[in-house]
């Protein structure tokens, strides 16, 4: 077995030969005997390397690159873009293209109020109380158009119908009926919550008053006028009838019952209150 071998002496501090007998000795930084761990012999290559690496100087780059030659260029391009473009005709007078079209167009003024344009068809404006052919109210006092009301603009009362004063075909009819016109949002939710059709939305929409109490629209207020054939209620039904033959549209304005045609005989029900909804839907247009 060879003989295990002393490190060598370190040299002098100075670095001017071996160490003399009053000069320190240095230690070894590693014993030969003792071999280290792997990670730290990793860890002490990755900081030898990284302290070693090398950089470049401050002042080196591409060869013959003037410093801001990059950016010059690009602006230089995009100054020589601008001036061709601005140097067109077009390019001068396309900012005043709406200016030149809007001087030459006629001018329209409406004269309001004296003059009034026709609305839409289908424009929510003023809501209206229906009436049967023979003056009786569609109302029923069902509440269902304030329930739908997302504003809470509605407000309504039923009462009872009698032999002695009836308003409406069936049991019950609006007692009470109020629009609150300062929060109505003219969304028409009313009008789809209805089940008999008897509130509608005119195209009337000049609503304004003086004061506040004014902006609630009471039940006189919202009822539909008496056309001709019509009798103001509280009066009886038309004789022989029921409250369907009122819903589907079988009472003419004299008050009496609309005899089915031959073509009617074979018609359900839903099909006759179709067509009564649309025959509605044409006289509110």
């Amino acid at each position: 077995m060879a003989e295990a071998r002393e490190p060598k002496r370190p040299r002098n501090p100075t670095g001017t030969g071996r160490a003399g007998k009053g000069a320190p000795v240095r230690k070894p930084a590693r014993p030969a005997s003792a071999g280290g761990s792997a990670a730290s012999r990793q860890q002490a290559a990755r900081k030898g390397s990284a302290t070693g690496a090398s950089r470049k100087p401050a002042g080196a780059g591409r060869a013959g690159a003037a410093p801001g030659a990059k950016g010059a260029g690009t602006a230089g391009a995009g100054t020589e873009r601008y001036l061709r473009h601005d140097d067109s005709l077009r390019a001068k007078i396309a900012g005043f293209g709406v200016t030149f079209r809007e001087m030459f167009r006629p001018v329209v003024t409406e004269q309001y109020p004296e003059e009034k344009l026709p609305t839409q068809p289908r424009f929510h404006g003023r809501h209206q109380l229906n009436r049967h052919p023979d003056g009786l109210e569609k109302c029923v006092g069902c509440e269902l158009c304030a329930w739908a009301c997302p504003a809470d603009a509605i407000y309504v009362e039923g009462a009872d119908n009698t032999d002695e004063e009836r308003y409406s075909p069936g049991e019950r009819y609006g007692r009470v009926y109020q629009i609150n016109y300062l929060r109505c949002i003219l969304c028409g939710l009313c009008i789809e919550a209805c089940p008999t059709r008897a509130l509608t939305m005119t195209n009337e929409y000049e609503l304004v008053s003086k004061d506040r109490a004014g902006m609630i629209y009471e039940k006189q207020d919202l009822l539909a006028t008496l056309a001709p054939g019509m009798e103001q209620p509280p009066h009886p039904m038309a004789p022989g009838t029921t409250e369907r033959d009122y819903y589907l549209g079988r009472v003419t304005g004299a008050g009496e019952r609309r005899t089915p045609g031959s073509g009617d005989a074979g018609r359900e029900p839903h099909h006759e209150r179709g067509d009564h909804h649309e025959r509605e839907e044409e006289v509110q247009r």
